[in-house]
């Protein structure tokens, strides 16, 4: 049929890579922990070898779609008090709807990848500031593996569908986020909060792969991706852990 997309090692791979993160997360208790695991680059590597195209803007562009989607669930849930499941369908729709449009319009020039990159960073830089750290509950799934695996690997094989109509934009859609939005449905602020961060750790490893694709190939720029990736994660977690010590402890001060 038409509409069925071409499946590739790299695409099996992505329904098991994928899955195995989510299931993990989802067993995860600690809020800060599960936000961690939520920013490893599995499935941004795995999904962009499945594309094959290398990465562009829509990759970029979609980090915005992401903190929409993450704080769309959020908002729906909280505020507007939609059931955790529809929140979700709801915000995956819109992320679905408009990286599939944003994927036939946006241009492919060096000049844009370069001005939206730095756009989208100083949207990430500003969020990270400004939001402050809340204490959430942690959560822990009371599901057997054996039961959420094969629901998770469902799930991800349905993006697989929407893969040539949106692009790079399926390369950061929120694959394990889906599941992670569910299983932290008492903590989405923590979990919306960290997307941000994505802009300190995933864009850049996207430059340095934007750069060394042509003359390295993708699987090599992706593994150089990965140091400059794990590097920047390691330094923001840190710095962004002791400064929630800090804010939690200068509360308990005032409260005191």
């Amino acid at each position: 049929m038409r509409w069925m997309p071409s499946l590739t090692i790299w695409d099996f791979v992505l329904i098991l890579v994928v899955s195995t993160q989510a299931t993990i997360l989802a067993y995860v208790y600690e809020p800060k922990w599960k936000a961690l695991i939520l920013l490893l680059p599995f499935p941004f590597t795995i999904a962009t070898l499945a594309v094959g195209t290398g990465v562009d803007i829509t990759g970029v562009v979609g980090l915005v779609l992401l903190i929409i989607f993450t704080h769309g669930v959020r908002l729906l849930h909280y505020r507007v008090k939609v059931p955790i499941i529809p929140s979700i369908v709801i915000s995956a729709g819109v992320y679905c709807g408009l990286g599939t449009l944003l994927a036939a319009v946006l241009p492919r020039t060096e000049l844009a990848f370069w001005v939206a990159a730095a756009l989208v960073f100083l949207l990430g830089l500003t969020l990270y500031r400004v939001v402050p750290h809340r204490v959430e509950p942690g959560n822990r799934s009371l599901l057997p593996v054996y039961v959420k695996l094969p629901i998770i690997a469902v799930v991800i094989s349905l993006l697989i569908v929407l893969k040539a109509q949106m692009q790079g934009f399926i390369t950061v859609f929120p694959m394990v986020g889906v599941i992670s939005a569910y299983e932290g449905r008492r903590s989405l602020w923590t979990i919306s909060r960290e997307i941000p961060v994505l802009t300190f750790t995933l864009l850049p490893m996207m430059c340095v792969v934007r750069l060394a694709q042509s003359s390295l190939g993708l699987p090599a720029a992706l593994a150089l991706g990965w140091v400059v990736n794990l590097g920047m994660l390691i330094l923001v977690t840190r710095a962004r852990w002791a400064r929630d010590e800090r804010q939690v402890l200068a509360r308990a001060a005032a409260d005191a």
